[in-house]
């Protein structure tokens, strides 16, 4: 039998538990993340199991999406058998090209996954530009 170990995985996990394993405001932890392009959107897809949708902040400032969320601390008051999963205040930032269109982001969470459609700006998408031979008659060049 074969088993993969990823060094920096298991370190991650030592260090949160040695320092609490929740994130805080001053130390957020990292939501994984998949970006991809289908024609003329970008999607992006954010990892929050178990994170309320009204804790989920997301900002445009710019060109920079900003990505935070909470996922609630356990009762202390609770028996605690296993704590693998991170909790406390998730953060993470996206710095877009200027080709893309930041006023019309959307964004849906469902089955703990949020999901941003990002297009292209309009600016950016390829055009056909009108070519005249000094006569009357127009030429149209495609790309």
């Amino acid at each position: 039998m074969l088993m993969r170990t990823d060094p920096f995985r298991e370190f991650d996990r030592l260090t949160q538990q040695v320092l609490g394993g929740n994130g805080t405001a001053a130390r957020p932890t990292v939501m994984p993340m998949d970006a991809w392009r289908e024609g003329d959107t970008f999607h992006v897809e954010f990892d929050l199991p178990g994170v309320d949708t009204s804790s989920i902040d997301l900002d445009v400032e710019r060109n920079v999406v900003t990505v935070k969320a909470e996922r609630p601390k356990l009762d202390d008051n609770k028996e605690r058998l296993a704590a693998e999963r991170p909790r406390g205040t998730f953060s993470r930032q996206l710095v877009l090209g200027d080709n893309l269109d930041t006023d019309k982001i959307t964004a849906n969470y469902d089955a703990g996954v949020l999901a941003l459609e990002i297009p292209v700006a309009e600016s950016a998408k390829p055009r056909k530009i009108e070519v005249s031979d000094g006569g009357s008659e127009q030429q149209s060049i495609t790309p």
